[in-house]
């Protein structure tokens, strides 16, 4: 059964379904990054240097994001959104299961690390693939007349998908934890959770193959006015897109990862009475996010993206310094009252209508191509090494978190001027055409 692309609705939950099982599969591989895959897959180094490896390879992920951008971006933009949708999510799929039954340093040594990497590149490949089909089949299903002035609501469905993906990674990672106890975690119940991915992966194509692309892009393939070579199109008449969507990625991003991936590194460390307090800050600032994520994306469909953006932008940079001083008194209630507003108030602002905004900035033809690229540089800039930083910054600072704020800082200053730069696009048409010397 298909649509016949003017039900954006359906579009728009089918892109967020499929979110959420890529992104469960990403943030697994964050939380165990964080929590177990030191002593499992870097057993042989002091435990300090395992924490710095293991985020290496979660980084990796990130690096392999561009590459995925760039792949799918092109064919994004010539095949179609729904083709590319469909193989990132195999991809991902198949890479997480594969994790689940990877041998140890214990069992194979140098090679259990290796396989470890590898499997976090393909994952880092889908999801570069992942953000730009999912957004374009959400907002570019919204451009009828009836639903263009929501299209930041539309839009912020698939980005819901993030919040959702990470609530549920936490959650069955918390449930398999507590259910089986640390020993017999470390030793077999790890893998649960990895596995399961194969399960979520069949409902998620089954959705997936029941949509069509949006009538908007099936009738500029159909006038001849997709690009030939998007990426020749993006990085010569898109420039200013590029660096602004890319700019505006890095404060948003590694907010997001030091939050919940760093964070739980940080407060492992002996600054929690309750071991558990960070996972549970974590699931509860996910669930939240289900909702405060759109009411963002709402908010600037009656304000615009800039006001909206700028305004997470600007409190993230001042409010991290006390996030982190809300950790260090070891309360539970605090840990959680900070990730909270860390997360869906500063984070989410900018989340929210970041999707809507980044598809207005790039014309039809080459809007894969180029919301892909930016947002998946931006990741590699910013969040991808953000943990890796910050525990590097942690050691050189004694222990105390305040070069991780200056750091943070600097990033937020990008996206500011970024943001700042960028055009509004909230009234704006998707219908754009791209420059026809490049397309012929």
């Amino acid at each position: 059964m298909t649509t016949n692309g003017a039900r954006p609705g359906r579009a728009a939950i089918a892109s967020l379904v499929g979110t959420t099982i890529e992104w469960y599969d990403f943030y697994l591989y964050a939380t165990a990054s964080a929590l177990v895959f030191g002593p499992l897959f870097f057993s042989n180094v002091d435990p300090k240097a395992g924490v710095l490896a293991s985020f290496a390879t979660y980084a990796a992920g990130f690096g392999a994001r561009p590459v995925g951008a760039l792949v799918s971006g092109h064919l994004g933009d010539r095949v179609g959104r729904r083709t590319m949708l469909v193989a990132s999510l195999l991809v991902m799929g198949l890479a997480t299961a594969a994790i689940g039954v990877l041998p140890t340093y214990s069992s194979v040594g140098l090679v259990a690390p290796a396989l470890l990497m590898l499997m976090r590149l393909l994952q880092g490949l889908a999801v570069g693939a992942e953000w730009g089909g999912a957004v374009l089949m959400s907002v570019e299903h919204a451009e009828s007349l009836r639903h263009r002035r929501r299209r930041g609501l539309f839009g912020s469905f698939p980005q819901i998908g993030s919040p959702a993906g990470m609530l549920l990674a936490s959650g069955v990672f918390t449930l398999v934890q507590a259910g089986l106890g640390r020993e017999a975690f470390l030793a077999w119940g790890w893998r649960v959770p990895f596995l399961l991915s194969l399960v979520l992966v069949a409902i998620g194509l089954v959705i997936r193959l029941s949509l069509e692309d949006a009538p908007l892009y099936r009738q500029a393939r159909e006038r001849s006015e997709v690009a030939r070579r998007p990426l020749l199109e993006v990085v010569t008449t898109q420039r200013r897109g590029l660096w602004v969507t890319t700019g505006m990625r890095m404060s948003q991003n590694a907010l997001y990862v030091l939050c919940t991936t760093f964070a739980l590194t940080y407060l492992s460390q002996g600054k929690a009475a309750d071991p558990g307090a960070g996972l549970t800050a974590v699931i509860i600032a996910s669930a939240i996010g289900l909702v405060s994520t759109p009411l963002w994306a709402v908010l600037s469909d009656r304000v615009g993206r800039r006001p909206v953006y700028l305004g997470g932008a600007v409190g993230a940079a001042v409010f991290l310094g006390v996030f982190f001083l809300m950790l260090d008194t070891g309360s539970t209630a605090l840990i959680v009252l900070a990730m909270v507003v860390t997360v869906n108030v500063f984070h989410d602002a900018m989340y929210g209508p970041q999707a809507a905004w980044f598809s207005e900035l790039f014309p039809t033809g080459v809007r894969y191509s180029g919301a892909s690229i930016g947002y998946q540089f931006g990741s590699v800039l910013a969040g991808g090494t953000a943990p890796l930083i910050a525990a590097a910054l942690l050691l050189a600072g004694g222990g105390t978190p305040w070069l991780i704020w200056a750091y943070f800082v600097g990033l937020s200053v990008l996206t500011i001027a970024s943001a700042w730069l960028a055009p509004e696009t909230l009234r704006s048409s998707l219908g754009r055409r791209v420059d026809s010397k490049v397309a012929a």
